[in-house]
């Protein structure tokens, strides 16, 4: 029912930023973590960075760490993705997700935003 809208994806140059959002649909929505996944062509799709609200507790995936910054809002249904010092490696359909209190994984996901980072 509920859905996740992103935004801010584009093309970019290297070395440059983004600043990616994602926002649920519903105002009364509240997560227990959220995360952005990313997909590259021809490869898997992996985890970038997730918050979990509770304690703050923040992961971020080794290939970004040092350049992108996950945060949110404190309503829990708002999650940004700074991503500073783009490479052509970070070329990919990021998706935004959340996990609800009562579940174990990611169970809300976004229709993803293309970010390009071109040389």
């Amino acid at each position: 029912q509920v859905q996740l809208v992103e935004s801010g994806g584009g093309l970019v140059q290297v070395g440059g930023s983004l600043r990616l959002s994602c926002t649920a649909s519903s105002r009364t929505f509240s997560s227990r973590k959220m995360g952005w996944f990313r997909q590259a062509p021809g490869k898997e799709r992996e985890l970038v960075a997730s918050i979990t609200w509770s304690g703050g507790r923040i992961y971020y995936a080794d290939s970004v760490k040092g350049r992108f910054t996950i945060s949110g809002a404190t309503a829990k249904n708002t999650v940004y993705l700074q991503m500073d010092g783009l490479k052509p490696e970070d070329t990919a359909v990021y998706y935004c997700a959340a996990a609800a209190y009562g579940s174990v994984s990611y169970d809300t996901w976004g229709m993803g935003s293309q970010v390009t980072v071109s040389s």
